[in-house]
């Protein structure tokens, strides 16, 4: 009878999966042949011809090269490098300001803690649009570019955006990356070699002068075979613009500088709660050794409170990365706002907006894929 009833209860369960997979076999085919009839009653073509046409649309901030004609498929990949390069600064600039504002929440200075928290409590109760408004507002009303504000005489702030030093490349730059990433590829092998060696002999071989000697010597090397020149530049008022560095315009800035203190408060509340979840006894340990306080922060309690903090900051990453469509409210071109003047242009709204969810998906599968293997690394042997 027992086996009688859990066989009866399986064939159910595989019942109900097949009835759920045909309601949405047959959701999905009403959905799609409803949009075929009302694209062809609207005599507009579906396909994906539309990204070989010339795109109409000026682009006022580029990664790549772009001038209006340029294919409308050019034009979105400008749109996504544009939406890469902010999520990469976003993340780049909230992660250590939200460790930062976290362990000044849990400061003994009674100021300091307090303003954290204000800082804290005034980013998360606030929608991030307007932030981004207020701060769009902030940046008109900078002196003007022969008053920039001047950052130790490398970085200057005015109402045209921000200049901040950078690296020229003279020549072709592929080849760069390609010595970057195999030195990159190189250090992670000296690197699990030296973890196999530890454990397999108790001493650690050294792996960070090679790493850096491999880094420096295959792009020197790289650099030398194409003949590209790199040079540092320091950027300087030269008549009415500025010559050398890197020029972020006033929407690129608003939209890094206002992701970035948005997601850094709640990466902030996250370093404070896994600080707060290891055990009293650990800084009690570490006093005992004669640590000082924030000797045993760095090297017995972040460590430990690193692996609970990491999974939810893959979550504010992924929200970073998706809040970067908000560039269109204040006209900076990332890929939702090439791609809607696209299908303004073209009327092709179904696959242009299919290519904006496929772009995000990858970029967030990316950073997700990115964050669980660091997870995954920085994790107990027995959790693995």
């Amino acid at each position: 009878m027992r086996v009688r009833m859990r066989g009866t209860t399986g064939l159910r369960a595989w019942a109900w999966q097949a009835l759920a997979l045909a309601c949405l076999a047959a959701a999905v085919w009403w959905l799609a042949s409803n949009a075929l009839a009302n694209l062809e009653a609207r005599r507009i073509n579906s396909g994906f011809d539309f990204l070989q046409r010339p795109a109409a649309m000026p682009i006022g901030e580029s990664v790549i090269a772009y001038r209006p004609g340029d294919s409308n498929l050019r034009a979105i990949v400008v749109g996504l490098l544009n939406t890469l390069l902010v999520s990469a600064l976003g993340i780049a600039l909230a992660t250590p300001l939200g460790v930062a504002i976290g362990i000044a929440r849990l400061s003994r200075n009674w100021l300091l803690a307090r303003l954290a928290s204000g800082y804290v409590e005034y980013v998360r109760n606030v929608p991030l649009l307007a932030h981004l408004f207020l701060l769009y507002i902030l940046m008109q009303g900078l002196p003007s570019l022969r008053a920039a504000w001047s950052i130790g005489n490398v970085m200057f702030l005015s109402n045209r955006g921000l200049v901040v030093p950078a690296l020229a490349v003279d020549g072709p730059w592929w080849p760069v990356v390609v010595a970057i990433a195999v030195a990159f590829v190189t250090s992670w092998g000296l690197h699990h070699h030296a973890d196999r060696a530890q454990v397999r002999t108790g001493r650690r071989p050294p792996v960070l002068p090679w790493g850096i000697v491999l880094s420096i010597g295959g792009v020197a090397l790289a650099l030398a075979i194409v003949g590209t020149r790199i040079s540092f530049g320091i950027p300087r008022l030269d008549g009415l613009n500025f010559a050398g560095g890197w020029t972020l315009s006033p929407e690129l800035t608003t939209l890094v500088v206002g992701l970035s203190l948005y997601a850094g408060a709640f990466i902030a509340e996250i370093v404070r709660g896994g600080i707060l979840a290891i055990s009293p006894g650990q800084w009690e340990a570490g006093y005992a050794l004669g640590l000082e306080r924030r000797r045993v922060l760095r090297l017995i309690v972040l460590p430990q409170a690193l692996r609970l903090i990491v999974p939810p900051t893959t979550n504010q990453y992924l929200d970073l990365a998706k809040s970067s469509s908000l560039a269109i409210a204040i006209g900076y071109p990332d890929l939702v706002a090439v791609i809607n003047s696209i299908i303004t242009d073209t009327g092709q709204a179904i696959e242009a907006v299919a290519m904006i969810i496929a772009a995000f998906l990858m970029l967030n599968l990316g950073i997700a894929a990115l964050m669980n293997w660091w997870n995954a690394r920085i994790a107990p042997a027995g959790w693995r």
